[in-house]
């Protein structure tokens, strides 16, 4: 074959610099646009409403609150639940700022008196509120059974049933706080999407209001805090519960001694010690709790939080431990906001509202007989 009827290779053109910078910037704004037009995100932040249904009772699936898989350490989200805007500009009514001064440990140490399991649950979750909702724990606890409650509180299964109080233990490292400064104005302009079904809202229309809470929520985030706690469950008898209490309330924590505490919370006083376990579920913190926070009389030996009241050098050591892993606070407000010029539109809206939570709450295993 000769040189002159030989195939020549196809010629790729070739792009040149200020090209290959004008398609780049084209694929990232392509890109943007394709995040941007996704009309939910899952952030934590203020003003942002969420549709407490779809988790209602299992709401710690999406929100890192407690521990919930073995897997949680190499997972590092804390709010994964869909969220939308609802109204346009919120940043200038919110607030927010970090707690991270070096060498200061930003968190409390504290106890609670649970009378029941019940009162325990409620405990954990004594800091997160849900607007129309009297029992707002319930909505996390709902799904748990013995077996599931008992491993998230780290406590023996046993000891979740039967006759027992519980003291509920926890040391909480406070990272990121967020809220809004005060009540949304009534003339905040709205996304434009909500104002276009708040027009189409039918009142008397079962459907347009489940739709409604749907696409757009049936709660927006008031407030919120984060970071991450450590916690242990002491299983009492009774007697031995009012006698712990009783002594407390009349001298208070700080009052009693040592001795006292390292007593009151011993082997031999509780029923059971349960484990110390991360808010996060990081198994890192963990480990240097059962290292560091070890207490031995005499030839026993175990692991208890008390060692942490009080002392300085432990709590700046946890400091450093404890990120901006889990959700320490949340307050819910109802979207009541989004309706106040339509004053009877939002009563339907909140009597459907009020309606579903009755019936979700109903229907939780919590509340069933066997339970």
């Amino acid at each position: 074959m000769s040189p002159s009827s030989r195939p020549r290779p196809l010629l790729r053109p070739r792009l040149r610099p200020r090209q290959c910078l004008f398609w780049l910037w084209l694929l990232t704004l392509a890109l943007l646009v394709l995040a941007v037009s996704g009309s939910r995100e899952s952030q934590l932040r203020i003003g942002k409403a969420i549709n407490i249904f779809l988790r209602y009772g299992y709401l710690g699936i999406s929100m890192r609150v407690i521990p919930y898989n073995d897997s949680a350490e190499s997972e590092r989200w804390i709010f994964k639940e869909p969220t939308r805007n609802i109204y346009k500009n919120m940043s200038a009514l919110a607030q927010s700022h970090e707690d991270n001064t070096p060498g200061i440990f930003h968190g409390d140490f504290h106890m609670e008196f649970c009378e029941n399991r019940r009162q325990l649950f409620q405990a954990y979750f004594r800091d997160f509120t849900i607007d129309r909702l009297d029992k707002p724990w319930e909505a996390f606890t709902g799904g748990w059974f013995s077996d599931n409650a008992a491993k998230k509180l780290g406590i023996n299964t046993s000891f979740i049933q039967g006759d027992y109080s519980y003291v509920l233990v926890r040391v909480v490292r406070f990272r990121e706080t967020g809220k809004l400064n005060s009540e949304i104005p009534i003339n905040q302009p709205l996304e434009p999407e909500v104002r276009e079904r708040l027009q189409q809202f039918q009142v008397g229309n079962l459907t347009s209001a489940v739709r409604f809470m749907e696409s757009f929520g049936t709660h927006y985030v008031n407030s919120y805090t984060t970071g991450n706690s450590l916690y242990q469950v002491f299983v009492y008898s009774r007697k031995n519960y009012k006698m712990i209490k009783d002594r407390v309330k009349s001298k208070g924590l700080n009052a009693l001694s040592k001795l006292d505490l390292y007593n009151y919370f011993a082997p031999w006083f509780a029923e059971h010690l349960g484990q110390i376990r991360s808010a996060s579920g990081n198994a890192t913190v963990e480990r240097w709790a059962r290292r560091k926070l070890q207490y031995e009389y005499y030839v026993v030996k175990y692991v208890t939080l008390l060692k942490l009241h009080g002392n300085s050098t432990l709590l700046r050591s946890l400091d450093s431990l404890l990120g901006n892993d889990a959700i320490l606070q949340l307050d819910l407000k109802a979207m009541n906001v989004a309706f106040r010029g339509y004053p009877e539109k939002e009563r339907w809206f909140h009597e459907v509202l009020d309606n579903n939570m009755k019936l979700w709450e109903l229907n939780m295993p919590l509340n069933h007989p066997s339970r």
